[in-house]
């Protein structure tokens, strides 16, 4: 039973997390647990620990005495998550790059290809699945850093990428584009070439920085 409810509390805090990353709840909506309740179908207590867990992460904030509410957002708190992201994955790129064996190389290339799958698909079908774009673009900015031997590392990157991405998802109209970005960062990192793999990467995350201070 107690399984049960944890593989119910791990689903409901995914769901409630991805809906907030694709802005079906809104930056400042409260979160009203009997509403919760019916849209999620599951209990307030299950409902709760969530709430409390997306609280820790920065996607909820937990007001005292008035409830739990979708974390506002910022251009401040924009910029301070893309620098953020730059200086900590390009240091768990670095490290990547020099532990990566075969098989980290192995798992880079197939993530690429899954991503770049996506990316032609996502220009081309209008229906196509912007959490399945979302799943392959993470999956290959983890594979890239994935032998830096850092548990810590990985789960910090990983929330400060849903973060990155959650402003991509409110503040743009997202159809999909297909460029050689990927696969420069690719290349570099499957060359060992450690300067250039974190030049692109910067030059990766600034790019779609200034398209989104223009969407303030």
């Amino acid at each position: 039973m107690e399984n049960n409810s944890s593989t119910v509390g791990q689903n409901t805090f995914q769901i409630i997390k991805e809906d907030i990353i694709f802005g079906v709840l809104k930056p400042g909506l409260k979160l009203k647990l009997s509403a919760l309740k019916q849209q999620y179908t599951v209990s307030v207590s299950i409902l709760r620990e969530t709430l409390n867990k997306l609280a820790s992460e920065g996607f909820v904030e937990a007001k005292d005495q008035r409830g739990f509410y979708v974390a506002t957002t910022s251009k401040e708190d924009f910029l301070e998550i893309a620098n953020l992201r730059i200086l900590l994955e390009s240091y768990a790129l670095e490290l990547s790059i020099n532990n990566g064996d075969s098989d980290w190389e192995g798992n880079l290339v197939s993530a690429h290809h899954k991503l770049s799958i996506a990316e032609k698909s996502i220009q081309t079908d209008h229906f196509f699945e912007k959490d399945i774009w979302k799943k392959c673009d993470h999956d290959f900015h983890q594979a890239l850093i994935q032998a830096c031997d850092s548990k810590n590392l990985l789960k910090l990157h990983s929330t400060l990428y849903d973060k990155y991405f959650r402003y991509e998802m409110l503040l743009l109209t997202f159809q999909g584009k297909e460029d050689t970005e990927h696969k420069d960062l690719l290349d570099a990192a499957l060359n060992r070439d450690v300067k250039l793999a974190q030049r692109l990467l910067k030059n990766h995350i600034e790019s779609a920085e200034t398209y989104l201070l223009h969407a303030y």
